[in-house]
């Protein structure tokens, strides 16, 4: 071996240039999930659900790993990991390369819509609904999503409702129908309801699905009556679940109990928004929720895709791939 090549060698044993960044490293794996939406050897739905497992993969980074260095950050942490990086360098490289992989998972979204498109199977807005579709989801809606819901105009006597973790909620700047009065009102969408309503399939045996957002802003007048909508925004709030369980504890079912609870409502490390909010929406979403411009997201597309899953239905088989059936082993059958 040369002697300078060794002396670099040597040199490299000794710098931190040898190891890889452990958060960084994840991104990349999830980035290679990602590239799966993209295989055109997966069917079609297969594919929807690489794109929606990278999707529920990225929130629980933010919740847990991204979140333990805003906390190191927070408390004055500054000593360097294994590679070389202060906790604030690594949250900046993780910023970087969340955009880029969000901005990717947007893209894909996009083919994949057109995809599902032409094998009949379409993701709709209120405006591309006709007489009989607003009917049939008039009837559900009153049934199904009215009696759950709890709209809040917020004033001096109605505070910012608290947003649990991978809580969703549309804001609407409303004004009376005769134009003297108006205020923000919040709906909080259920977890329990499912983000993708399905409709009748139409004359073409389409299927067809809208979100659920898209739904409230139907029925706004029903939710706030006297008012009209201005302008609305959907926003999705992530926060702290890094959690840690005391081994030692007495109870470890009343410690575990605890520290859910508190997962649910940890600091706000993230507040995702579309990138179509009204500015004023924002700014009053911001200093209501008591977050920080920095921690805002803006989403050129739809938010949470982890929920995309709901569009793999057992209607199309043909475009996911065949059951496995496992095969009973032959020594226990006897």
């Amino acid at each position: 071996m040369p002697e300078g090549a060794g002396r670099t060698a040597k040199q490299m044993m000794h710098s931190p240039q040898r190891f890889l960044n452990r958060e960084l490293s994840w991104l990349d794996f999830n980035r290679r999930v990602l590239e799966e939406a993209s295989n055109p050897s997966h069917p079609l739905l297969e594919r929807l659900r690489f794109l929606s497992i990278s999707a529920s993969n990225l929130d629980e980074f933010e919740m847990v790993r991204y979140a333990g260095l805003r906390e190191q950050v927070r408390a004055g942490v500054t000593r360097r990991s294994q590679e070389g990086l202060t906790p604030g360098e690594q949250i900046a490289l993780i910023e970087e390369a969340s955009l880029g992989l969000i901005a990717s998972q947007q893209a894909r979204w996009r083919q994949l819509k057109e995809e599902l498109e032409t094998q009949n199977i379409f993701v709709l807005s209120g405006s591309d609904l006709n007489k009989r579709d607003k009917a049939d989801l008039d009837e559900f809606f009153r049934n199904h999503i009215f009696p759950v819901l709890t709209p809040l105009a917020v004033d001096p006597a109605h505070p910012f409702p608290f947003i649990p973790n991978l809580g969703f909620s549309v804001a609407l700047d409303l004004v009376s129908v005769n134009g003297d009065e108006g205020h923000i009102g919040i709906v909080p969408l259920p977890a329990f309801v499912r983000r993708f309503i399905r409709l009748p399939r139409n004359a073409k045996g389409a299927l067809r699905f809208i979100p659920l957002e898209d739904v409230i802003g139907l029925f706004v007048r029903d939710l706030f009556p006297g008012f009209k909508e201005r302008e609305r925004c959907l926003f999705r709030i992530v926060r702290d679940s890094d959690i840690e369980i005391e081994e030692e504890a007495e109870d470890l079912i009343r410690e575990f109990e605890v520290l859910l609870k508190q997962r649910r409502r940890g600091r706000i490390v993230r507040l995702r928004m579309q990138s179509s909010a009204p500015k004023h929406l924002r700014d009053f979403i911001i200093r209501e929720i008591g977050t920080e411009e920095a921690d805002v997201v803006l989403y050129d597309g739809i938010l949470g895709m982890a929920q995309l899953s709901e569009l793999i239905v057992d209607d199309r088989l043909d475009l996911q791939l065949p059951p496995n059936e496992p095969r009973y082993p032959e020594r226990i059958r006897e």
